[in-house]
């Protein structure tokens, strides 16, 4: 899936102006459903991303199936993964200056 969109193979004008990352694939024990977690770059439009995606699902899992071997090619099912935004909003409460009178308390009494 990476390599599809690194080399510019999926032909879409919102999918080369975003630079989308995919962090992770999951796949469902059977095999049959892959959920393709995206995250576009340089703060893009994460529902662009997967609308464009969504546009392109059958050349996607043609593609895919192709790439891997197994009997059957997953359907794809595409995401956004926040875990990027998630992670900074964790970051910020950590660095706020109530967490911060916290910790100082914390140490005063250890």
């Amino acid at each position: 899936m990476a390599d599809l969109l690194a080399r510019g193979e999926i032909l879409d004008d919102d999918i080369a102006a975003l630079m989308i990352t995919v962090p992770e694939v999951r796949v469902s024990p059977d095999l049959k459903n892959a959920t393709v977690y995206v995250t576009p770059l340089a703060s893009g439009d994460p529902k662009l991303a997967v609308k464009a995606l969504e546009r392109h699902k059958r050349f996607i899992r043609g593609e895919v199936a192709h790439r891997i071997n197994l009997k059957y090619a997953p359907d794809l099912v595409f995401r956004f993964d926040d875990r990027f935004e998630e992670s900074a909003r964790i970051d910020e409460i950590l660095r706020s200056p109530e967490v911060k009178r916290d910790l100082e308390a914390e140490e005063d009494e250890g």
